[in-house]
């Protein structure tokens, strides 16, 4: 045998050993690797579980503490109501205490009976009456609500009704004027902010839409 070929032989008896050793150390795709199909049907079957499983409610965990006893509350209030909205009705307690607050400061509250409780709203009238005895008038105008605030929220299982209650924080300007007409308070061209915390109530899933104002707390 010529030294040529000797020196193939053993350059290929080399290879094939360098070959078997790496096999060895790395190991073989063969079995490892899954078929790309069952893979992907495992990642569309976890997607899906957890799409079902869900998350927090974020019409809820944007206003009140997730698992809190408000957001509790609240949840209950859906169960019982499934239309109902948290973001929805704080748009409605917005418009609410603007026009509640405004026909106090007018002194007629004829205009928001049907939203307000017979004891608040008599407690409001008892301070319009006292103006009047004393002949003040009150001129107002509303600039917006610089704060709103859900702050806690309650619901009874057995009458199915819920209470939300809400800290405002609203801009207007007022003045109270004497029966001559004479400013005795107030400017009309300061906006003063006022601070109040109002409950709301309502039965849910009642066939009237229209939540009351339970009670008022400066």
């Amino acid at each position: 045998m010529n030294s040529p070929l000797l020196s193939l032989l053993v350059l290929a008896g080399i290879a094939i050993f360098l070959i078997l050793r790496l096999r060895s150390v790395l190991g073989s795709r063969e079995g490892y690797e899954k078929p790309r199909s069952q893979v992907s049907d495992r990642s569309d079957r976890r997607r899906d579980f957890e799409v079902i499983e869900g998350g927090p409610d974020r019409d809820i965990t944007d206003h009140v503490e997730d698992s809190s006893e408000a957001a509790q509350a609240l949840a209950a209030m859906k169960l019982a109501e499934p239309s109902f909205s948290v973001s929805e009705f704080l748009g409605g307690a917005r418009g609410a205490y603007e026009m509640i607050l405004m026909a106090f400061e007018r002194g007629d509250m004829s205009e928001v009976a049907g939203f307000v409780a017979p004891e608040v709203r008599e407690a409001f009238e008892s301070v319009i009456d006292a103006r009047r005895e004393q002949g003040l008038t009150i001129e107002a105008s509303f600039v917006g609500v610089r704060e709103l605030v859900l702050q806690d929220a309650t619901f009874d299982r057995d009458k199915k009704e819920g209470e939300i209650t809400v800290r405002f924080v609203g801009e207007l300007t007022s003045v109270v004027k004497d029966g001559e007409g004479n400013v005795v308070e107030g400017d009309p061209n300061v906006i003063k902010r006022q601070r109040d915390v109002w409950t709301f109530a309502r039965a849910m899933g009642a066939d009237n839409p229209n939540w009351t104002l339970v009670a008022t707390d400066g």
